[in-house]
């Protein structure tokens, strides 16, 4: 929060705030910031990160929701493939003596075929006796259905993609000028609306004419400008690669 209040004030001060008296409330600038971060997770891919997230899957049940920041999952990875003896833990060939003996003594009985050999009975015996779940990933309800009877408690890893919390985006190099700009445009927008209701205010020396056309023209040409950035990937997203035929 400290950072939303940094970028705020920031805000209010490039209005001219503490110069002149600014209409918006804190209010007006957290629906200015929320906005900018809809559009940003919307278009951008630099909002986005790849993860892992534990899991502990509960006996007969099936269905879980997950937090509203994971936005896809993509595969879920047993702690144990179900094969491998009673302490629930797969076999880790690097943590043991078996490297030196069958990988580098490659001259001698073993050496990489063997260990090829072994890697694939494994993953045979994992297709037999279920080391993989199948599911089903709801992104509106933000629900996962998982397609097996879940006997027993079970840890595992959901391979996932989730949003980049606010704090990070606020601290990130590229992201940061984007969301800042973006908020302070919708802002200003706002800003022309309420003054727009009135032209002018009647004075002594005539009136004085309020500045509404003139930030909604500069707001809306900054909203545009700023949108057609995160077309030519200008907020730090990763841009397309090569695309023939």
């Amino acid at each position: 929060m400290a950072l939303r209040d940094t970028i705020i004030k920031e805000m209010e001060l490039r209005l001219g705030g503490q110069m002149v008296d600014v209409e918006l409330d804190p209010a007006h600038y957290n629906l200015a910031i929320d906005k900018a971060l809809d559009k940003y997770r919307q278009r951008s891919e630099n909002a986005v990160e790849e993860s892992f997230v534990h899991l502990r899957l509960q006996a007969e049940v099936n269905q879980y929701t997950l937090p509203n920041e994971i936005i896809e999952v993509k595969d879920i990875y047993r702690r144990s493939s179900g094969v491998s003896g009673t302490s629930g833990n797969d076999f880790e060939p690097f943590e043991a003596q078996y490297l030196n003996t069958y990988l580098m003594h490659s001259g001698r009985a073993g050496g990489l075929g063997v260990f090829d050999a072994l890697a694939q009975h494994r993953e045979a015996l994992g297709r037999l006796f279920g080391a993989e779940y199948t599911f089903t990933w709801n992104h509106t309800s933000h629900s996962l259905l998982v397609h097996r009877r879940v006997k027993t408690d079970d840890d595992c890893y959901l391979h996932v993609y989730n949003n980049r919390p606010e704090e990070v985006l606020f601290q990130d190099v590229y992201a940061k000028p984007w969301i800042k700009d973006y908020a302070f445009a919708h802002a200003r927008l706002m800003l022309a609306e309420a003054r727009g209701k009135f032209n002018t205010i009647a004075g002594p020396q005539g009136g004085t004419t309020l500045n509404a056309d003139v930030l909604r023209a500069s707001a809306e040409a900054d909203l545009d400008k700023l949108e057609q950035d995160l077309t030519l990937y200008a907020e730090g997203s990763t841009g397309l690669g090569f695309v023939i035929g």
